[in-house]
This record gives C-alpha cells, sequence and structure tokens, in this order.
C-alpha cells in the first residue's frame, strides 16, 4: 500500500486522497456497513496505485541510471512496509495468547507464520476452496493484499531490467516495450483472472496471478503518463469525476455476490486509472477538491497504518461480544484511527522519511530480515506455548455408549479424543480418499466401502453430513457383509432445488450436475438400501434471487419430496438420517478453553434442532421411507453436549467428529436393521 504518490514535481496530493478513497472503503465494508457492500473494491484501487506509483520510481531510475539497483529497491520497500507492519503482527500475537482460545490461537499462529514469510494470500486461497478449512475471522488475513504487493515487488523490478537489456540488444524503445510487456502481463492476468472467477473456485479472490493485471495496469499508466501523453485540459476533470462515479457505484452495488475480481474488478480499476490520468493535467474540478482537501489527505497520509490495525482492532474487539452491531463496528474501525495515527508517527514515518536516507542498504537488509524472523517466531511462539487438552486413552473414551450406559452429562474432563487443537482433522478415511466431490466436480468416483464383494448394496447419499457417518458405514458394511457406496458432494444437498455456495459466491449449478450423476449411478448399482442425509439449512435460489431463510427452508422441504419421490422409483428400501443437533458455537474452540466447565460449550437442545426438515416431514407423509434421528443420542435432559463419554462430539460448529461417529456404529446398525425388511 505503497509509497508516497509521485508525478508532477515528485508529489501527487490528488493520489494521496485517492489512497484516503480506498481505505475508507475497505474500513467500511469490514464494518459491515451495507451501504458500501462493494467497499473491498478499495484493494484494487490501492493495486492500481502501488503498480502506478513502484512502476514510476523504478522507470525513473532506469533512465537515469541505465539500471535499477535492487538493493536500494528492496531496502526502501522493507524501510517503508515492514516495521510498522512487525509492530502490529506482534501486537496480534500478543493479543491472542490473551483473548483467544487455544484453537484460535493455533490457526492464528499459522497465519503470522504465513504473513512473515509473505504468502498469506496463498494460504487463504487453499483455504477458501477446502471445504473444511478453518472457521473463523484470522486478525491478520487482511494482510493477504500486502503479500501479493511483496510477490509484485520482488518480481516487478526484475522484469524491468530484462526488458531494459533486451532493448539494448536490440535498440529498441525502452518505453514501448516496457508497454507491450506490461500489456501483455495484464491481458494474460485477466485473462487467468476471468477464468477462475467464472469457475467461481474461490481461490481467484486471493491469487497474486489474478491480481497481477491491476498492478501492471499502474504500470502502464506510469510509462504513458512518464511519456508526456495527457488527457485534454477540458475533459481531465470530469474523467476525474467519472473515476470517483465509477469507485463508488462498485462500493454501493457490489457485494459478497459479485463474481469478483472478473471482468466487474473493470469498474473500480477503471476508475482508479482514470483519476491518476486526470490528475496528470488538472488540478482543479471537483473530483481534485475533493481528493486533496486536508481531512481527506490525513487519512490517505495514515491510510497504511490504519489498514493494518483496523481489521486486528475489529476482529478482537467482536470476541468480547454477544451480539454484534453494525455501528458497534464502525465506532471500533474508527477508533482504530488512534493506534494508526500513533503508528504513523512512531514508527512508519521516520523509518520512512531521509532521516535514515543514510543508513547503508545492507543494513536496511538486514533489519527486513530481522522484521521478517519476529514475525516467523511470535508464530512459532504461540503455537508451542498453546496448552493443548491430554489425549483421552482409547479404552476410557467411550463416546456415545456413554449414553447406552446411562452415565450423566459430561460436566469435565481431564482428558479428551480427539484433542481440541487436532479436531478439525479428525476426519474419515473416506474424506481422506477424496469420496466427498469437490465444488467443481459433478460426479463422484468409484468410493466403495464396507465389504466390497457383499450380496447387499449401501448407497450413502448427500453432503457432508452423510459422509460423517461413513466410518461406522464401512464397519458395519464389514460386519454385515455389505457392499457400501459412498456418493457425497460438499455442500449439496440431496434435495432437488438450486442452493447458493457461499465458497463459490454463486448458484451451485455443479450441484444439480452431480445429483444426476447419483441417479445414474443409483440406477446402474440397483442398491438394496438408500440410507440419505443433508443438512436441514440452505440458502435456496428460485428464478435467480436468493430465498430468505423462512423461504429457503419451505423450499428445501418441497425439494426433499420431490427428492425422495425420485428415489422411491428404484424399488430400493430408503432411510432417511436426519441433520445432527447444531452447536451455537465452534466446539473444539469452547471445549479448549472451558475443559473444567463443559456445560459453557452445551447447546439447549430446542435451540440445536430449531431447523430440521426429515423429522417433520418424511415421517409424516412417507410410509415407506424410514427416519433416524441422532438427536436421541446427541441430545439430553434438554442440552446437547460438546463431550460425550470424553469424546469430542463436534469437529468444528457443525459436523460430528469422525472419533465420535465411531463409537456410533452399535447404535448406527441396530437402527439401520430395525428398518430393513
Amino acid at each position: 500500500m505503497g509509497e508516497k504518490g509521485t508525478g508532477r514535481k515528485g508529489f501527487r496530493p490528488d493520489v494521496e486522497g485517492l489512497r484516503a478513497v480506498a481505505v475508507v472503503a475497505v474500513l467500511l465494508y469490514h464494518a459491515g456497513l451495507g451501504l458500501v457492500s462493494g467497499g473491498y473494491v478499495g484493494v484494487d484501487v490501492f493495486f492500481v496505485i502501488s503498480g502506478f506509483l513502484i512502476t514510476g520510481l523504478l522507470l525513473t531510475e532506469l533512465e537515469r541510471t541505465q539500471t535499477i539497483s535492487l538493493l536500494r529497491f528492496y531496502a526502501r520497500r522493507i524501510r517503508r512496509l515492514l516495521p510498522a507492519a512487525t509492530v502490529v503482527l506482534a501486537t496480534v500475537a500478543i493479543a491472542s495468547a490473551v483473548l483467544l482460545s487455544p484453537v484460535e490461537r493455533v490457526a492464528v499462529a499459522h497465519d503470522l507464520i504465513a504473513c512473515g514469510l509473505y504468502v498469506i494470500n496463498w494460504r487463504l486461497a487453499l483455504q477458501a476452496v477446502d471445504y473444511f478449512a478453518e472457521s473463523g475471522a484470522s486478525p491478520v488475513q487482511h494482510f493477504w493484499s500486502l503479500a501479493v504487493e511483496e510477490q509484485f515487488y520482488l518480481v516487478w523490478p526484475a522484469l524491468m531490467l530484462a526488458v531494459a537489456w533486451w532493448c539494448r540488444r536490440r535498440n529498441a524503445s525502452l518505453r514501448r516495450s516496457l508497454v507491450v510487456t506490461f500489456v501483455s502481463v495484464g491481458v494474460a492476468s485477466f485473462v487467468y483472472c476471468l477464468y477462475l472467477s467464472y469457475r467461481g473456485t474461490g481461490d481467484a479472490y486471493f491469487s497474486t496471478f489474478t491480481r497481477g493485471w491491476e498492478l501492471a495496469l499502474g504500470g502502464v499508466l506510469a510509462i504513458v503518463l512518464a511519456s508526456g501523453r495527457r488527457l485534454p485540459g477540458w475533459c481531465a476533470p470530469w474523467i476525474a469525476v467519472g473515476g470517483l462515479v465509477s469507485i463508488a457505484v462498485s462500493t454501493m452495488l457490489f457485494d459478497d455476490e459479485t463474481a469478483f475480481p472478473g471482468a466487474p474488478g473493470l469498474l473500480p480499476t477503471l476508475g482508479a486509472a482514470a483519476i491518476i490520468a486526470a490528475g496528470a493535467t488538472a488540478t482543479s474540478g471537483p473530483g481534485w477538491r475533493l481528493l486533496t482537501l486536508r481531512p481527506v489527505r490525513h487519512i490517505g497520509r495514515i491510510s497504511y497504518s490504519w489498514y493494518l490495525w483496523h481489521w486486528p482492532v475489529l476482529v478482537f474487539a467482536a470476541t468480547r461480544w454477544e451480539e454484534p452491531s453494525v455501528w458497534r463496528s464502525v465506532a471500533v474501525v474508527v477508533a482504530s484511527w488512534v493506534p494508526a495515527v500513533v503508528t504513523y508517527h512512531l514508527i512508519e514515518e521516520p523509518f520512512r522519511t531521509a532521516r535514515l536516507g543514510n543508513v547503508a542498504p545492507p543494513r536496511i537488509l538486514r533489519l527486513g530480515v530481522a522484521t521478517t524472523a519476529v514475525t516467523v517466531v511470535a508464530g512459532v511462539i504461540l503455537q508451542v506455548t498453546t496448552p493443548s487438552v491430554p489425549l483421552a486413552d482409547r479404552q476410557e473414551a467411550i463416546g456415545a455408549k456413554a449414553v447406552e450406559r446411562g452415565k450423566p452429562v459430561q460436566k469435565d474432563a481431564s482428558a479428551l479424543r480427539p484433542q481440541p487443537l487436532e479436531a478439525k482433522d479428525d476426519r474419515s478415511k473416506i474424506y481422506d480418499d477424496g469420496c466427498l466431490a469437490a465444488p467443481d466436480e459433478t460426479t463422484s468416483s468409484t468410493c466403495v466401502y464396507g465389504d466390497p464383494e457383499g450380496d447387499l448394496t449401501l448407497v450413502a447419499y448427500g453432503d457432508s453430513k452423510m459422509m460423517q457417518y461413513g466410518v461406522a458405514l464401512d464397519a458395519i458394511g464389514k460386519r454385515q457383509g455389505w457392499r457400501v457406496v459412498v456418493l457425497t458432494k460438499s455442500g449439496c444437498p440431496p434435495a432437488e432445488v438450486l442452493v447458493h455456495n457461499a465458497n463459490l459466491r454463486r448458484a451451485y449449478f455443479e450441484c444439480d450436475e452431480w445429483r444426476s450423476h447419483v441417479h445414474d449411478r443409483i440406477s446402474r448399482e440397483k442398491p438394496d438400501l438408500i440410507v440419505v442425509a443433508g443438512r436441514a439449512h440452505y440458502t435456496v435460489i428460485e428464478d435467480g434471487t436468493h430465498l430468505d431463510r423462512e423461504e429457503s427452508a419451505k423450499e428445501l422441504e418441497r425439494g426433499w419430496e420431490r427428492e425422495l419421490d425420485h428415489l422411491l422409483t428404484y424399488n430400493s428400501q430408503i432411510v432417511a438420517i436426519e441433520d445432527n443437533p447444531q452447536p451455537d458455537k465452534d466446539v473444539p474452540a469452547c471445549v479448549a478453553q472451558q475443559i473444567d466447565d463443559l456445560d459453557e460449550c452445551a447447546t439447549p437442545e430446542d435451540k440445536a434442532r430449531a431447523e430440521t426438515v426429515l423429522a417433520t416431514h418424511v415421517a409424516s407423509r412417507y410410509d415407506e421411507v424410514e427416519l433416524i434421528d441422532p438427536a436421541v443420542v446427541l441430545c439430553r435432559d434438554g442440552v446437547c453436549p460438546a463431550v460425550i463419554g470424553d469424546v469430542l462430539v463436534y469437529r468444528d460448529d457443525n459436523h460430528l467428529s469422525a472419533t465420535f461417529v465411531e463409537t456410533l456404529t452399535d447404535w448406527l446398525e441396530d437402527e439401520l436393521l430395525k428398518r430393513l425388511t
């Protein structure tokens, strides 16, 4: 979030004001203000500004000296960016140790290490396509945009040096060659951005390769303006206004459903480019006057420090709230101006300004290594000092058998299985085998468990709520001589409805295609028994409109009825498993912190079972469909515990742990045998 503005006479007050526009959009978006539902475009404006400023600096040096001193360039970047960032990251490490649960601390520790190595954007990109990625907001996830810029800084000067070398050998024009190179890079990046955004894989948002075109756009603009090309004076002020309007429109009309950063990304980035281009010609007009107001320039001046501070302050404040409020969030974001100003004056400016100009670049590089090491070490220390709950002995961790034996609801524990810090990975081998189809997949692999040569074929059909029972069905199949075929897909209900996928940020068309594939597989398999399960709540899309929670529930019920009618045509016996009770919190995180008071992590049964589909509709309307409700085991005495028989019931905030499901095997086997005719 770069260098101070350069241009005519070395300084561009309008660019400083543009930085204010960008950061305010991001801050209000993160605060949850509905008016700026597309405020994330502020990051894209920053990318254009950075591409413009950095390319202008490098071009000036390259033309003056015929080379670029990489040592001095990286020393400037270190001096400008790392001291303030390191202070914020170190503060986050300390605050995490004090305010967050052990599970959350470990996740933040991993994020801190990724920030220190400038790869947090790739970590987030991987999590964006991982259905079971760590949930909850990380206090450093906003560093992804800084990682993209830092990766840009690694490549851009080297690319310009390579182009200059080629021009000297071919006696070609440097500026023309740079424009051709940057346009080529930008077009390739934009095409890839369109491809990933169209696929909707989730990682498009964080990828350096899908953001490169925005930085390249700023780079091309820097060379064009350096060549003396200007907008006509009569229209420049109005083009600046048009640029501001473009950014404002995208900020107000875009939202989390927008396929970003695909084609919609052109609106704010071209708007930013228009403002920068206009400012090279006109130092008057409404746009210029707005951007160069003293309060606006003040915000632009401290925008880097404010961007660094606002998100961790917001995340940590939210850990203390029982009920989130938009205006409370806005107040917290505004309050983060205080540490931003302090950081700007005491850290950012002293390191950036000429007072350190006489310090040799090698010493500055050592400073860069030191600040990187501080962040990485802080992450490592946070992880290794996070307390862990002892692992319960396998014989003592009886799980669901505690219910069968009539044991009371567990109030505390000295050891657990799985350990809360490891709970997110407590999945069955069936998941690890790739049998939960990914969001972009429309077919299922050949996933056969139990007894592959068994006389009875059981098809397990559904979303991840079906997959979670895989470990039990595999064991039952082996004992009973059943062939178990697993047909599951993440975020895709068996119900015949079009749903919204939050990770893809669009309608889940792949789910409909996969469901058709499942019916083809069932018709070929000719199963004796179909066991079907799915999550009780989805956002349903009808005629292009996202239905509200109540209407989605009604349409999901109708979708289940359509699907069950279809399944009944196969002459297979059908057993439906109701969705498990839903906790009102992240269970491993809570248990890790409340191991001596597990009542704090239990959920009232009426709240946990507020949404059911199958229990109310399958049992009452379909004599041919048998229902199994796991709540009879998971809830007792009006509560749904987080721990039963020294076993962690949930691996996150809604899925059962594989360890607990394993202890459910005998119960589930009995329930299935009762219903077989």
